[in-house]
């Protein structure tokens, strides 16, 4: 099913599956933010990343000497998730654990995911709980897709990424999705131009805090999108190199197996851990 919120600035439609994004626009206007999926390309919109981010090696992985398996980005995106609360302007879904779950992920949970609306901004809220008897690890990100370009009149090489520094450590993925490689990559005048050549090599992946925000605009300065995700310790920038028309800006509690992994779940980075009860929440924002 699809829902809407809205207020006197900008409206959103998501859908109960996968509680995704599908559709961010300025009230009155018909110009669309959101990559309206595409399997020619990619036909996701916004998919949220969950238990994993990334890729698994082999697509498994051990804990407590079992072996699981998983494919990339973890199974939570393709879950119908149950409305809990809905006003004008947000809604919030959850997702329980059950036994299909249990058989590839050992722990019971609660997801929670939220869509609020503040002045010309969506809020994206992400609350965890772990419901099992013992400690529960997992990591969670985001995956929204933004249509490049907005502008008939621009070409993708007219737009760039806008950060708050000067250079940062660039992550390489592999063939089969691995982090195996990283070099410092620097930013012209904290800008990264964009051009399909970027992603040849698959996403852009960054470990690093000091990047709390991004702006996605263009050389005429119209229409920018500007992501807020502080304290996000990995950041994902990913389209596909073969004519597609979408950017993929993606904040990360999460990220990869690296090519040398053990496997071990509990000894793969960017997994968090909660203990019997507890809560883990984040949120990033999406201004147009």
């Amino acid at each position: 099913m699809n829902y809407e919120i809205k207020n006197e600035f900008i409206k959103a439609k998501i859908k109960s599956f996968g509680a995704e994004l599908n559709s961010l626009q300025k009230c009155g206007k018909d110009l669309e933010y959101i990559w309206q999926g595409d399997a020619k390309y990619w036909a996701r919109h916004s998919p949220i990343l969950f238990p994993i981010v990334g890729r698994l090696k082999k697509d498994n992985y051990f804990y407590k000497n079992q072996k699981y398996n998983m494919s990339q980005h973890g199974f939570a995106r393709d879950k119908e998730f149950e409305i809990i609360e809905q006003k004008d302007d947000f809604l919030e879904f959850r997702l329980c654990s059950d036994e299909k779950s249990l058989e590839i992920y050992p722990f019971d949970f609660e997801l929670y995911l939220s869509y609020k609306l503040e002045k010309s901004s969506l809020i994206i809220s992400y609350k965890v709980k772990n419901k099992s008897d013992e400690k529960m690890l997992f990591s969670i990100g985001a995956h929204p897709a933004f249509n490049w370009s907005l502008e008939k009149d621009l070409k993708k090489e007219d737009y760039f990424l806008e950060f708050e520094v000067n250079n940062s450590k660039r992550y390489f993925l592999n063939e089969l999705g691995l982090v195996y490689d990283s070099m410092d990559l620097k930013f012209e005048d904290k800008k990264l131009f964009l051009n399909e050549e970027l992603f040849k090599n698959d996403a852009l992946v960054f470990n690093d805090l000091n990047i709390k925000n991004l702006i996605f605009k263009n050389i005429k300065n119209e229409n920018f999108i500007k992501l807020n995700f502080e304290n996000f310790p990995y950041l994902g920038i990913w389209s596909k190199p073969s004519g597609a028309p979408f950017l993929c800006i993606e904040p990360w509690f999460g990220v990869a197996d690296e090519n040398s992994s053990n496997q071990n779940l509990e000894e793969k980075k960017g997994m968090i851990t909660l203990d019997k009860d507890e809560i883990f929440s984040c949120f990033y924002s999406i201004e147009v």
